[in-house]
């Protein structure tokens, strides 16, 4: 399925505040061939296919007329209000093949988890690939089923990638494991009653025997 946005070329000379107004945003695309070019977009579109698409899956970026294979590079958003304030598109070389990070979805059940107790830890929730742009996946699949005991793991070696990706992450990096539960148990000290009625005595005894005034 292809992704399509409409963008137009943009002045540096425009003003930014004008043109969120206008419930458009600033963004730019470059490439190896591409000379970096400022634009404007329509917000809304931008998230409709920002969410589809992420940052690992082409968009077909039509600017005036001219169609370039995009990846959504770098998006900058309000921490605050949570607005898209900007937006980098990188066009790649068609044939040319390209790395991006990948994010993963865990789906299965673990024994480990479900008849041992144990906590699952998702020590990586992207791993890094190479592939031709019309390749690239939006998402790969972990299944954590092989987590039957505390020794198991799933290493980025395990996942399975799909024909024409290859995997850039180390292959021996853990993505996935399960861990004991461990008890956390509270050790308070024993309260010492003599001590604290020793002590309110002998405060009471410096009160009496202090000089008035």
């Amino acid at each position: 399925m292809t992704i399509n946005l409409k963008a137009a070329k943009r002045a540096r000379t425009e003003k930014l505040p004008v043109i969120r107004k206008e419930g458009n945003m600033p963004a730019v695309f470059y490439g190896p061939k591409e000379a970096s070019t400022p634009i404007r977009l329509n917000e809304v579109e931008f998230v409709k296919a920002w969410r589809k698409a992420g940052e690992s899956s082409i968009i077909a970026l039509e600017v005036e007329g001219e169609t370039h294979d995009a990846l959504i590079h770098e998006v900058d958003v309000d921490p605050v209000s949570g607005k898209v304030r900007h937006a980098d598109f990188y066009v790649v070389e068609k044939g040319k093949k390209v790395q991006v990070s990948v994010p993963l979805v865990f789906e299965g059940s673990a024994p480990a988890v479900k008849e041992l107790g144990g906590t699952l830890t998702k020590v990586l929730h992207e791993i890094e690939i190479e592939a031709k742009p019309t390749d690239l996946p939006h998402d790969l699949t972990v299944s954590i089923d092989s987590l039957v005991t505390f020794d198991s793991q799933i290493l980025a070696k395990d996942i399975k990638l799909p024909s024409g990706v290859t995997l850039v992450t180390d292959p021996e990096e853990v993505v996935a494991l399960v861990s004991e539960a461990k008890e956390e148990v509270e050790e308070s000290a024993p309260v010492d009653i003599s001590a604290i009625e020793i002590s309110e005595k002998k405060g009471k005894k410096e009160e009496e025997d202090a000089p008035t005034e």
